[in-house]
């Protein structure tokens, strides 16, 4: 080689290995922005903003780790944070505002890297990386606070103020299904069951009443016992109607909800329960809530009828432990062509015992978009917000714990002259057998399936009464 041609090649390979310092020195200064955001600022370009960055950064990791060391000591923290409304408005901007300040510190350490003094192949992989580490970092805080206002808005829905007290060491929250449409929200509910949870254990009894139920009173002193003071024995007046009747006297009622104060009043007086708080279930909103929990698996003991009676009939559920979806668990849950009310109640129960029993946390986490939105579409309460952490700390404590039921339904009550104070002795005995001061009984079954239910209406259903509705399942 002459050495023309070697005094030639050393300034290239002199500005080649500068090349390589200038693209490692960009993509350390976006690393370090990944790691410490503020540190490539501190390092090579606004120290003043790269020490507010940092001190940001820190004092949000300690809280961060903070939170997680309480978490692990102290689990019902969580719900506190999951379920408080201002927290999580908090967390959206808060997250909304990190991710922005995140992602103009990443195109600041891409500025530093003075990218234009760098060859194009390097200049189009710092470009491709920050473009990579920007948009992965923002996106995942933007997704973030996506979620935190998904569960904001569904906590705004739920009333002021902190868990009452119990009666007698019981919470007594009446859930009542619905069929969805605005113009029978509320308006004769499809099903009623009280479920009486321990205040401590979280064990509960889960109380159907059926909707056909007539002549029965009303909770003594209520604005519906001073018009029914015999009781509701109107002619074609039942249970489910009482909501109605609500409905069409509004002006009797200090109350945006007359209907649902009204059903109240009749399942007061009929179970000589204090009711604590009430739910009312909107039929689609539950479909779209058990998809996004995966599903529920269930043990259908017999075909089960799809989309309603007769000719409507559009397919069936096969008999077998199957999963089922949310369409599918609707069905099984509301099917009424071959089977009885009764069956249909004690199927209800054995939908609603899974879902305590089989939902899983993670699933709830992975899917907490879904759920929260299917839980607005489902729910109207009167449960207060404040309550929320309480009662989910209380049904984790049921998942351990076995759900007992009664059912206020023949063969042991005629629906249309029940002896109230035969159902206020079951409801009673129900109740202390669940706390263990009363032995448990147990019912001989005939084996017979009936509607997609162990029993029959003589016989009687054996998860309408059972001191554990999953094995009646």
């Amino acid at each position: 080689m002459s050495e023309t041609g070697a005094r030639t090649q050393a300034p290239d390979a002199v500005a080649e290995r500068a090349a390589r310092v200038r693209f490692r020195r960009a993509l350390t200064l976006m690393g370090f922005t990944l790691l410490v955001p503020g540190s490539a600022q501190l390092i090579a370009g606004n120290r003043r903003v790269g020490r507010i960055a940092v001190r940001i950064w820190l004092v949000t990791l300690v809280v961060v780790l903070s939170g997680v060391a309480v978490v692990a000591i102290h689990r019902p923290f969580a719900y506190w944070l999951a379920f408080n409304a201002t927290f999580m408005g908090w967390a959206r901007v808060l997250l909304l505002v990190g991710a922005i300040a995140w992602a103009a510190l990443f195109v600041d350490a891409w500025r530093i890297g003075q990218p234009l003094s760098l060859r194009l192949p390097h200049r189009r992989a710092v470009v491709g990386v920050n473009g990579i580490l920007c948009f992965s970092v923002a996106g995942t805080m933007l997704f973030g606070a996506h979620l935190a206002a998904a569960q904001h808005a569904w906590l705004t829905q739920f009333v002021g103020g902190d868990i009452g007290e119990a009666h007698n060491g019981r919470y007594n929250i009446l859930l009542m299904g619905g069929d969805s449409g605005a113009d029978r929200w509320g308006l004769r509910p499809d099903s009623m069951t009280v479920a009486s949870i321990d205040a401590v254990t979280g064990r509960t009894v889960m109380i159907g009443l059926p909707r056909n139920m007539e002549n029965f009173p009303f909770r003594e002193g209520s604005v519906m016992d001073e018009q029914f003071p015999d009781g509701f024995d109107c002619d074609g007046c039942y249970l489910n109607g009482v909501s109605t009747w609500a409905e069409d006297h509004t002006d009797l009622f200090a109350s945006d909800t007359p209907g649902i104060d009204a059903t109240i009043m009749a399942i007061e007086g009929i179970t000589d329960l204090d009711i604590n708080y009430w739910m009312m279930v909107n039929m689609a909103g539950f479909r779209r809530l058990v998809d996004a929990f995966g599903g529920v698996t269930l043990n259908v003991r017999d075909r089960i009828p799809v989309g309603g009676l007769g000719s409507d009939v559009t397919g069936y559920i096969e008999p077998g432990e199957r999963t089922l979806n949310g369409h599918d668990a609707l069905w099984f849950a509301r099917a009424r062509e071959g089977s009885d009310d009764y069956s249909r109640m004690a199927r209800q129960k054995c939908v609603m015992t899974a879902l305590l029993t089989q939902v899983d946390p993670r699933r709830a986490l992975t899917n907490f978009q879904e759920i929260a939105e299917a839980s607005s579409a489902m729910l109207q309460t009167d449960i207060p917000g404040g309550a929320l952490n309480d009662f989910v700390e209380l049904a984790l404590r049921a998942r351990g714990e076995k759900v007992s039921t009664v059912s206020l339904v023949p063969p042991r009550v005629n629906t249309a002259d029940p002896d109230i104070d035969l159902v206020r002795q079951m409801v009673s005995d129900a109740i202390d057998r669940a706390e263990g001061t009363k032995k448990a009984t147990k019912r001989k079954g005939s084996g017979k399936v009936t509607g997609g239910s162990l029993g029959s209406r003589n016989d009687g259903y054996a998860a309408n009464e059972t001191e554990d509705v999953a094995a009646a399942c």
